[in-house]
């Protein structure tokens, strides 16, 4: 009897399972940018542990025959590499679910009874090709043909992407992924598998891009050009992203000693005229928070990019979270301005990130980015960044020889000078302090900085906040409410719940609130909140500020992003 693995769906759950160390990424890497060139929408995402050798990692790729871009339960095709993989997913399998393997790898782990299970000898084709390393391009190669990719694609592929390597291991990988594949296609040949999926050849141009990345090109678009961290998982991958690229873009991208000096240093960059982020995590912002406030006193503009990851402390460093909205609200001492986005999606990523380097410069104000490691750490297939919104509102002054840094204005918002741009002297100081900068104990020149600093600077911030976005029905009775990374999966879980009278609101801005919120709520005769954090930590920020409570919680707080089908059901069974 044949086994279907699309079963009617346009989409494929592939899961490859193994040690760290064993080159899942590798495989993730060949195989996502294969599919994308062939034609196939690709989404890939990765959960694994805090350890550089052993342990159990795992890696999704769907692919589809229309865009996906979300987390599913559902594995079709499993692709075990170590003992410990099924045992791994096992939660996770269902009777539709295949398993590809290699019986010398996993031993006594299959049970044939159990499992439906079809032997691929991925350990004998490496060697035969050159060795035990090669057994992660025989995978791609048996993937490749269940997939009805041509071989020569995988072989050019192949050829391209090991181009810094010699002749011969390009060589080795194509044999390795020939023979993998011939084994594999003989499968589909004889009607034991099938498998129904679409191409489209315009994917070819398009881009197949991590969340890391496209937080890191909105920074480059924001004419960012010093970024200083300590690294931290997941924020990582974007300082690394942006020195790989620094020579090409005239940026300075410095690892500091810690996060207190990274901190200090873009604070200094901003006050030569440069426009810097920091990188961080939940953790490493908690270091900074002291210099969140000089930033704030001196009416420094700051870009902060934290990727949340599970706490308290080291907590789960490789996980994911969103439970950092409260830190970024309420950290450093005394009050001031602030802004916070929370991208879901790569465009929202590279577009807020962007404005975020324009609003911090405009109103000299700290302005977050609020991502997770499950942004962070996934690739989707997108078209093209639009970049006709990208434009740098740089708002420097020329100083004269009369420039007073803090000018008390009617907007609040007093001309910023730097440095030997002018005549002026540009004086900043922690304490309180005149028009001029300097020190002062007044209580009548303490009012009035308040009232420029904070409340007219607010006022001013929240005639630009971003509308959060409605998916579905304008005539909606049940309204679910998202923020950041859980986007996707909620927009999914959406469509296939189907129904008219259900609608999704996805937040982008999450601080200061968009005005539109209330309006929204009050319309719904019910409402559902979805957060990856314990407390429901935005819809406590709701209340706070429009004196709505939010009905039903759903929240997820294990370490890992929300499968598309937990929030189906979950929605499902509230309505």
């Amino acid at each position: 009897m044949a086994v279907s693995l699309t079963k009617g769906r346009a989409d494929v759950s592939i899961v490859l399972c193994g040690q760290a160390g064993q080159g899942i990424q590798t495989v993730d890497s060949l195989l996502s940018g294969i599919c994308k060139r062939t034609g196939y929408n690709v989404f890939s995402t990765q959960e694994f542990m805090s350890r550089i050798r052993g342990g159990a990692n795992s890696t999704q790729i769907r692919v589809s025959s229309k865009p996906v871009s979300a987390f599913v339960r559902r594995i079709d095709l499993l692709i075990p590499m170590s003992k410990n993989a099924i045992e791994h997913v096992e939660n996770r399998l269902s009777d539709d679910t295949l398993i590809v393997g290699d019986k010398v790898t996993l031993g006594d782990s299959v049970d044939q009874n159990k499992h439906n299970f079809i032997e691929i000898p991925f350990t004998e084709i490496a060697e035969e090709a050159g060795g035990k390393i090669y057994a992660n391009t025989a995978a791609v190669g048996a993937l490749a043909a269940l997939l009805k990719i041509e071989l020569s694609d995988v072989n050019e592929f192949l050829a391209g992407f090991f181009k810094s390597k010699s002749s011969e291991i390009i060589d080795n990988n194509k044999k390795a992924a020939a023979a993998a594949y011939e084994k594999s296609k003989a499968l589909l040949d004889s009607g034991d598998i099938e498998l129904e999926l679409k191409k489209d050849q315009s994917l070819k141009e398009q881009l197949l891009l991590g969340g890391a990345e496209a937080v890191s090109i909105g920074a480059i678009a924001g004419g960012c050009n010093f970024a200083s961290s300590y690294p931290m998982s997941p924020s990582t991958a974007v300082l690394t992203f942006l020195a790989q690229k620094a020579e090409q873009f005239g940026l300075i991208v410095e690892q500091a000693e810690d996060e207190i000096a990274a901190m200090n240093m873009s604070i200094g960059a901003w006050y030569a005229g440069a426009r810097a982020m920091v990188t961080t995590s939940g953790g490493g912002f908690a270091l900074m928070t002291e210099g969140l406030s000089l930033a704030a006193m001196i009416e420094s503009p700051m870009v902060i990019h934290i990727g949340q990851r599970p706490g308290p402390a080291t907590g789960l460093p490789t996980r994911t979270e969103q439970a950092d909205l409260n830190l970024a609200l309420y950290a450093g001492h005394g009050e001031f301005p602030r802004v916070i986005y929370a991208p879901g999606n790569p465009q929202d990523a590279m577009s807020l990130t962007h404005k975020a380097f324009n609003i911090a410069d405009k109103y000299q104000v700290p302005v977050f980015v609020l991502t997770d490691q499950f942004l962070l750490d996934s690739r989707y297939t997108i078209p093209e960044f639009d970049l006709s919104e990208v434009k740098n509102e740089k708002h420097l002054v020329k100083t004269d020889k009369d420039y007073l840094r803090y000018a008390l204005t009617e907007d609040g918002v007093s001309p910023r000078g730097i440095p030997g741009y002018g005549e002026g002297l540009v004086d900043v100081d922690s304490d309180e302090h005149d028009a001029a900068g300097h020190i002062t104990e007044s209580m009548e020149v303490r009012n009035r900085m308040m009232q420029k600093r904070l409340i007219k600077k607010t006022e001013l911030i929240r005639n630009e906040t971003i509308a959060p976005e409605l998916v579905g029905s304008d005539d909606y009775k049940t309204l679910v409410i998202c923020w950041g990374s859980t986007y996707h999966a909620a927009k999914e879980a959406m469509e296939l719940l189907g129904r008219d009278d259900v609608a999704l609101l996805y937040f982008k801005q999450l601080w200061p609130l968009p005005e539109q919120a209330a309006d929204y709520l009050k319309k719904a005769e019910q409402t559902i909140i979805i957060e990856g954090n314990a407390t429901s930590q935005f819809a406590q920020l709701i209340k706070l500020e429009t004196g709505i409570s939010i009905e039903h919680r759903i929240n997820k707080y294990d370490g890992l992003s929300f499968f598309v089908e937990e929030i189906y059901e979950a929605v499902n069974n509230l309505i």
